[in-house]
């Protein structure tokens, strides 16, 4: 996947517009609009930065330097990150929301 597929999944998963994201790190609209496109050659190492941390993905997953790496396993990696940072009785509470919703059966759903 290109850098400017990365960055349109990016922005349209956290349901922004291009102009918050042109906002939130520093550039026009336009600029982020020709990023996206691959209309935008060699950005610089800061934007990235900017992007990555924007977007809360490490810089190597923008430039597609983490191998089959998806957007999922990248948030799995960042939610599992939050969860180390969690004091141990927040974990303790996480870990008994995640074996109540494990238990529930879904309608409909035939793997339950």
């Amino acid at each position: 996947m290109s850098l400017g597929a990365r960055l349109a999944q990016l922005r349209l998963r956290k349901g922004e517009s291009l102009q918050t994201v042109a906002d939130a790190v520093g550039i026009s609209k336009t600029h982020v609009w020709q990023l996206e496109k691959g209309n935008s050659e060699n950005p610089s190492i800061e934007l990235l930065k900017k992007l990555a941390d924007h977007y809360a993905v490490p810089l190597t997953y923008l430039v597609g330097d983490q191998g089959d790496a998806t957007l999922e396993d990248v948030e799995a990696q960042q939610f599992f990150r939050d969860f180390k940072s969690l004091s141990e009785a927040e974990q303790a509470v996480l870990k008994q929301t995640l074996e109540v919703f494990k238990s529930k059966k879904v309608p409909g759903d035939a793997s339950a």
